[in-house]
């Protein structure tokens, strides 16, 4: 198994960055990591949405959600399972978001060094991304 962490300020209201983040539908329109979206209705612990990242066709199911301050999901990608956790924290009129994630499976195993690089460079991007976004509006 690996895991990759990252963590960016972002100077917009939690409000706000929590919005833009879970809706999900919307993400290949700000995240450059993200080619396209099934399309999905609210979030809820239980619902699931499929997409893709990267060329990679991934299918999430939310594991856990308590609305504008965190939401996991998981689900398998190309011989990987993946559990992904964002958190959101306000700070003032900013935004803490952190998110962590980790990659499990025979393909893991197989090169960690190699998929640890790929998980790290996705969550940065995706980060960037939001942020990016967030504070524009």
């Amino acid at each position: 198994m690996i895991r990759s962490q990252r963590e960016l300020l972002i100077h917009a209201p939690v409000e706000r960055v929590w919005r833009l983040h879970t809706d999900v539908a919307a993400w290949p329109v700000w995240n450059s990591g993200i080619d396209r979206v099934a399309p999905t209705g609210t979030l809820t612990v239980g619902s699931s949405f499929r997409w893709r990242s990267h060329g990679l066709a991934v299918s999430s199911t939310v594991i856990a959600l308590t609305p504008g301050r965190h939401i996991t999901w998981e689900g398998p990608a190309a011989g990987i399972h993946e559990v992904h956790r964002w958190t959101f924290t306000a700070i003032g009129d900013n935004t803490l978001a952190r998110t962590e994630e980790t990659w499990s499976g025979p393909r893991v195993d197989a090169d960690p060094q190699g998929l640890r690089a790929e998980l790290t460079q996705s969550l940065t991007v995706w980060l960037t991304d939001l942020k990016r976004t967030t504070e524009c509006k």
